[in-house]
């Protein structure tokens, strides 16, 4: 499908400088932009690659001024990090979905899929499942019994959601995520093994939700392990037994949150960033990579480092760390000088 430039600016409330009859078919960075494709500049530090870009459109704010020609057609919005954002959805929006059931997909007899639904090549379906209107089950996945999938959601291949979990509307979740896997939960015997407790609760991933792949969330000890609408977990995150994230929350990739935890609402967490278990952090709150938290965080509050230390308490003390060895050095010296005092006396 092929979009000129009058048709984007119309679309975006924007201001053409240049062809306006200019058309793309796909997008592109501003870096690797060639003819017939739309890219964006949003960053000023990549302004140099304006200048010799092979894009055929570019997107700018209205607000920036070349230093010198563009061999690109302008378009000129009052927030090109937003509209850019508005044109990918829509671009993939435009995309056509599957529909239908493979041949060689596995689908219990009581298992149930709605209309328009594709389920592709070696999907399981187990009995009981429910699978809603316009998902698409990629090959491979693996949907156990009693498993419901609400409408519009996306399971990319290999997928594995284990029995009794329940996942939300429009959610997508990446290659290789596993839903209801048993909680890490283990007791030490007599004989100086461990004993296996099970794990009998579920998941619940409420509407809205993306997981990355090969994100694994463990089913509860009893009751759910709870993700909030709107929440999006990158790759390769693991979230613990009967914990529960609160609505909007973001987390970035190995991020490690242990059994039984609590995070919050429209909370940051940065990637690796590890929550021991039976914590409980509060809404807002913005945690920095790598850092560890083993108590309660109030809301809104800012957390850096291992052990995790308020933000600015964080940085001061980052700014004397990297003096230690100076401080060193002033230390034994003044107490060269202090004893070389009292022997004086």
């Amino acid at each position: 499908m092929e979009f000129t430039a009058e048709m984007i600016a119309g679309f975006l409330g924007g201001e053409i400088v240049g062809d306006k009859n200019a058309a793309v078919h796909t997008v592109s960075s501003i870096e690797e932009g060639k003819k017939g494709s739309l890219a964006y500049l949003t960053n000023l530090k990549y302004e140099e690659f304006l200048y010799s870009t092979g894009a055929s459109i570019v997107l700018c704010d209205k607000s920036f001024e070349p230093k010198q020609e563009v061999p690109a057609t302008l378009i000129k919005v009052d927030n090109a990090a937003e509209c850019i954002v508005k044109l990918l959805q829509m671009y993939a929006a435009a995309k056509p979905r599957r529909k239908g059931v493979s041949e060689r997909a596995s689908v219990a007899e009581t298992a149930t899929v709605e209309g328009d639904s594709y389920v592709g090549d070696f999907a399981v379906i187990e009995g009981g499942a429910k699978i809603g209107a316009n998902c698409q089950i990629y090959p491979q996945v693996y949907v156990g019994p009693g498993v419901t999938i609400g409408e519009g959601t996306t399971l990319y291949p290999g997928v594995k959601i284990y029995e009794g979990c329940h996942v939300g509307k429009n959610c997508i979740l990446h290659a290789g995520a596993v839903i209801g896997a048993d909680g890490f939960g283990f007791m030490p015997n007599a004989e100086g093994g461990f004993d296996k407790i099970p794990q009998l609760g579920n998941v619940i991933i409420e509407d809205d939700v993306e997981i990355g792949a090969n994100t694994c969330i463990d089913r509860a000890k009893t009751d759910s392990t709870i993700i909030r609408r709107g929440v999006k977990l990158d790759n390769l995150i693991q979230i613990g037994h009967n914990v529960q994230i609160g609505e909007n929350t973001v987390s970035s990739a190995q991020t490690g949150i242990a059994g039984t935890s609590k995070v919050g609402k429209n909370c940051f967490l940065a990637g690796q960033v590890g929550i021991a278990d039976h914590v409980t952090i509060g809404d807002r709150v913005m945690v920095g990579s790598k850092s560890g938290l083993d108590k309660n965080v109030g809301d809104g509050e800012i957390r850096f480092g291992y052990p995790a230390l308020p933000g600015m308490q964080y940085h001061r003390a980052a700014a004397v760390f990297k003096r230690l060895p100076d401080l060193d050095r002033t230390v034994r010296q003044l107490e060269k000088e202090i004893n070389k005092l009292k022997q004086e006396e």
